[in-house]
């Protein structure tokens, strides 16, 4: 696979933002890593090597970014106003920075986001607050409350950023449009946030596929199974 390496000063963070990209041309998909995680983690665990066969045929690029997790949401040390707050500066610059530049490298006119476990709620958030933005989402093992992080507080900002909330009331077309992946397993204690979002996108007649894989842990070697089974699907 073509690897590159790409670092540039975020406005948006006010500080510096890496990720690895994977590929010259295809859909782009911009995937997370893990809670805490770093850009690098997804090739690390051998995730990309799974998806190699769809990168060198010119399918996919992959746009593994860089986390703000412990500045944002595991960040116990400033107020849990001030964690959204930081996620929120690092949606924008998804949104405002990194998607325009997968946009232009690919000549495609929307991203597909994908993530495991906490890059899953990543994905899932980015995608229902950005539906014009996204063709696809690929979440394995992702959660989708949030509130876990917050020590009990909620304001609107956590609504907007929890998809279990703000997702039953969101009438927004395209999400209609999307393709939708929510991929989980017997074992996993991520299962019930699937299902439970799986029930509010059926309440909503929004079509999308709820895999849950038997026998499996939430762990790499189901991802390394899913994440090019999704992307055969292309």
């Amino acid at each position: 696979m073509v690897e590159t390496y790409k670092k540039w000063y975020s406005p948006h963070l006010s500080a510096d933002f890496e990720l690895l990209t994977f590929g010259e041309s295809g859909y782009p998909i911009v995937l997370f890593p893990t809670s805490m995680g770093r850009y690098y983690e997804p090739k690390d665990f051998k995730l990309l090597e799974s998806v190699e066969q769809f990168v060198d045929a010119g399918k996919v690029k992959i746009y593994c970014v860089d986390s703000i997790d412990k500045l944002s949401w595991y960040n116990k040390n400033i107020s849990p106003a001030d964690r959204i707050r930081n996620h929120i500066w690092y949606d924008q610059l998804i949104l405002k920075e990194l998607a325009p530049i997968a946009r232009q490298e690919t000549g495609k006119g929307k991203i597909i986001t994908a993530g495991c476990s906490f890059g899953g709620y990543h994905a899932a958030n980015f995608a229902f607050r950005h539906p014009w933005l996204v063709s696809h989402l690929f979440s394995m093992s992702g959660i989708f409350d949030i509130r876990g992080q917050l020590d009990g507080f909620y304001n609107d900002d956590a609504y907007f950023n929890n998809p279990i909330d703000f997702l039953p009331h969101d009438q927004n077309r395209e999400l209609w449009n999307m393709k939708i992946v929510l991929g989980t397993t017997d074992r996993d204690p991520c299962r019930p946030d699937n299902e439970k979002l799986s029930t509010t996108l059926t309440g909503k007649g929004i079509d999308h596929w709820l895999d849950i894989r038997e026998n499996a842990d939430h762990d790499w070697p189901i991802w390394r199974e899913m994440f090019p089974a999704y992307i055969s699907q292309l």
